[in-house]
């Protein structure tokens, strides 16, 4: 950053720290002590699509890493697009798997980002779910290398629980890197692994 960039007020955006990613299996105890929410094994990585051989290229050579996995219990790996135009590389693992399915994230994240598509990262996440099937996520923003909640009410249609992310919020602040910044607490309605 120069001296004009200083003079003007602009700020250099953080870099993207994927080895952020594996606090969750630590954080997901603290989570499950403190607001009951355990695992459910899904996992997913969510990016603006890309069209071309290239980005085709790199898909499969992600999917064949993460399907090559002889400790894989769920099903393939699977990519979804979603109603806003956005591709989702979606991972399935045993509940009690949480640090494969990190690892899972990473490796996405990671081959892309070396591939040349990490402008193209949007969020990561990892589905959490509570004794009574209410829905959790704890979301990645790839660019500001924080994370944040996400609570979706299914019963309400397009309304969030956020008493229950301010309450997630302050239990995981030991725990991972918070967002502070609670207008990018983006909404990932619809996302696979929720």
């Amino acid at each position: 950053m120069g001296l004009l960039d200083i003079l003007l007020g602009r700020t250099k955006p953080a870099a993207p720290d994927l080895d952020q990613l594996f606090a969750l299996p630590s954080a997901a105890v603290t989570l499950e002590a403190a607001a009951g929410f355990t695992p459910t094994g899904q996992g997913a990585v969510c990016f603006a699509t890309v069209e071309g051989a290239a980005f085709e290229q790199t898909h499969r050579e992600v999917q064949a890493l993460l399907d090559a996995d002889t400790e894989r219990t769920g099903p393939p790996v699977r990519l979804l697009r979603d109603d806003h135009g956005y591709s989702w590389l979606v991972s399935q693992r045993g509940p009690d798997e949480l640090s494969l399915l990190v690892n899972d994230l990473h490796a996405v994240n990671s081959a892309m980002e070396v591939n040349g598509f990490g402008p193209q990262l949007l969020c990561s996440l990892a589905g959490f779910e509570n004794p009574d099937g209410r829905p959790l996520a704890l979301v990645y923003l790839y660019k500001r290398g924080t994370f944040y909640p996400f609570a979706p009410l299914p019963e309400r249609g397009q309304r969030r629980d956020s008493p229950l992310e301010l309450q997630v919020r302050a239990a995981l602040a030991d725990d991972l890197r918070i967002e502070p910044d609670l207008s990018r607490w983006f909404p990932v309605w619809g996302a696979p692994a929720l």
